[in-house]
């Protein structure tokens, strides 16, 4: 009697477990899909990409040229340190503005 009682409800559990995903799932689905970086480029025209001769580098937005120059030496310097690569020998490899 005891194992009949318990497979009903961890099978009654399993269920509602099963309920709720499909819920909260079928709740996220509606949304409309964003783009992850359409802020930070709305309203700026330049951009920038600085490499380290090791790790990672960092591209950037800008309303300017120098701007996003600066801002990409910046997370280049940040990203190659992180990464484990040379902080110190980030160079702006691609500079420029979309029309």
């Amino acid at each position: 009697m005891t194992g009949t009682t318990a497979r009903r409800c961890s099978s009654w559990g399993l269920l509602s477990l099963l309920a709720i995903s499909l819920t909260l799932t079928a709740g996220c689905s509606g949304k409309t899909a964003t783009t992850r970086y359409a802020a930070s480029s709305l309203g700026d025209s330049c951009y920038a990409k600085a490499l380290p001769t090791v790790g990672e580098g960092g591209l950037a937005w800008g309303s300017t040229l120098n701007m996003a120059r600066k801002k990409s030496l910046n997370n280049c310097i940040r990203y190659a340190g992180r990464s484990g690569g040379t902080p110190d020998t980030c160079k702006v490899v691609l500079a420029e503005c979309k029309n």
